[in-house]
């Protein structure tokens, strides 16, 4: 499945053709078939190796066998897959990593009068970098963590410098509310996620992709205007208009953290290879970074218009 993230192309733990993810978990007692497109399957459709639908990370050709008696699916018992320890190891340090880069840029790179441009400038060049990784990481068809790690450190320049410009000219301690907001929403989330107030299927997906999709475009359109034309564009991220589209991107974000957290339950639940809890650190981190620049953003409209 592609990615629910803000980098739209980022692969998801689902890799047949479709929305597999989604209330495609294999049913006990159904006849054991292959997977189409599932590059993890190794069995043939009619043998009792053959893996059930669904499953895109069986690579165990007995994993599954029982399957044709009506015995329930489970993920293999075997070394090398993915658990939930994998998943909060990796997304910490890559998280780790991106606010030691941060704190770095903060501390290195002064936002006064007479530094500010060029921070701003090292600021800048780090996210475009930090895109350039992330993008090149989607198309991958596997995890890189010196990537992940490569993207987050880039990504912890530009924010720390953005933080900085932001919590000392425009709102002070508006880097730690962003940070608040952030965890608050991560919280709730996955509260949510939980206790099944948020149900993550087809349709879910397919209205957030949408949404998202609307969203970026609106915001690409209004940066264009405000580079060519000056100002505030179309006024998308400034006034009444900027905190509406601060407060839809925040909502669009924690739609993002549900389908993150829907990925994961799926990898542990068909057994993903370890090296997949890299990506869900990547998709965790990436969804993370729009909601805390999307707090941010809000509140520096929010104090400008004071």
């Amino acid at each position: 499945m592609r990615s629910r993230n803000p980098v739209f192309s980022r692969r998801g733990f689902s890799r047949d053709n479709g929305y597999a993810g989604f209330n495609a978990a294999p049913q006990a007692g159904g006849p054991a078939v292959a997977t189409q497109g599932n590059p993890y399957a190794q069995g043939t459709q009619g043998t009792p190796y053959a893996q059930p639908v669904g499953n895109p990370y069986a690579q165990n050709p007995y994993a599954q066998q029982d399957q044709q008696y009506g015995a329930p699916p489970q993920a293999p018992a075997t070394t090398g897959r993915m658990t939930m320890d994998d998943v909060v190891i990796r997304t910490a340090s890559t998280l780790g990593v991106l606010v030691v880069t941060a704190a770095l840029a903060w501390a290195l790179l002064p936002v006064d009068d007479a530094n500010i441009g060029r921070s701003y400038g090292i600021g800048i060049g780090a996210a475009l970098i930090g895109m350039v990784l992330a993008l090149v990481q989607a198309f991958k068809r596997k995890a890189s963590p010196a990537l992940i790690l490569l993207y987050a450190a880039f990504e912890g320049v530009f924010l720390g410098v953005v933080s900085s410009v932001v919590d000392n000219r425009i709102a002070d301690g508006a880097a730690m509310q962003a940070v608040i907001g952030t965890m608050a929403v991560f919280a709730g989330v996955l509260i949510a996620y939980k206790a099944g107030w948020i149900r993550v299927n087809r349709r879910f997906y397919g209205f957030v992709m949408a949404a998202a999709l609307g969203f970026v475009f609106l915001m690409m359109v209004n940066l264009l205007f405000a580079v060519f034309g000056g100002g505030d564009g179309l006024g998308f991220r400034s006034g009444t208009l900027g905190i509406v589209f601060g407060i839809v991107g925040i909502i669009l974000g924690a739609c993002f953290l549900a389908m993150d957290f829907k990925q994961v339950e799926d990898g542990l639940a068909y057994g993903a290879p370890r090296e997949e809890a890299w990506l869900a650190a990547f998709g965790l981190t990436l969804t993370l970074v729009w909601l805390y620049l999307e707090f941010l953003r809000l509140i520096a409209i929010l104090n400008s218009s004071d």
